[in-house]
């Protein structure tokens, strides 16, 4: 008899979000705390939860890079054929912040003043009988320099562009324009 470990690796995964959450909200204030289900097989459930484990999130950390004009940044990530926020998975070391300027090196090339914690999300994740859940860390970012330049190693990012209007293919769309509508406007 096989046992599932499963139910093991998601306790362990929900404790160490837990710990990167409070890591993360007693440094900083975030704007926006959205939340989001995802639902998947048994074998993406598994990654995920070793992802959280590690680090706190399924996901990495992401950068939202605006200009003063209320244009934001986005690349286009070809793997989900979506635009998105630039981001990425987090090396071993590295903060989440660490995590978002690199990706946001590599996926745009911009150069930016980091303001702090724009969102800080919660990630559910499940499969038939378990579950868990991450961090979804988004810091945000004045632009310094605008011409972006894509030099992703993993080849994922195809493009990246600013808008002033979102594209209606924009992942977490609702959630990028309330934090928009909520911190660019005050």
């Amino acid at each position: 008899m096989t046992l599932d470990r499963l139910w093991y690796l998601a306790d362990e995964a929900r404790q160490q979000a837990e710990q990167a959450r409070h890591r993360l909200a007693s440094r900083h204030d975030p704007d926006l705390e959205p939340a989001y289900t995802k639902r998947v097989s048994r074998r993406r459930f598994r990654t995920l939860a070793e992802r959280i484990t590690r680090t706190g999130a399924p996901y990495g950390a992401h950068t939202l890079v605006y200009k003063p004009s209320g244009e934001l940044l986005l690349v286009r990530h070809e793997g989900v054929d979506m635009w998105v926020l630039p981001g990425g998975g987090i090396d071993d070391g590295e903060t989440f912040r660490e995590a978002a300027e690199r990706e946001l090196a590599e996926e745009a090339g911009v150069d930016v003043e980091y303001d702090g914690l724009g969102m800080l999300g919660r990630v559910d994740v499940r499969a038939a009988d378990h579950e868990t859940w991450g961090v979804l860390p988004v810091f945000a970012a004045a632009a310094r320099t605008t011409d972006p330049e894509v030099s992703d190693p993993d080849g994922e990012i195809s493009e990246a562009r600013w808008f002033a209007d979102l594209p209606e293919d924009t992942r977490d769309r609702a959630d990028i324009r309330a934090w928009r509508d909520r911190v660019l406007t005050r």
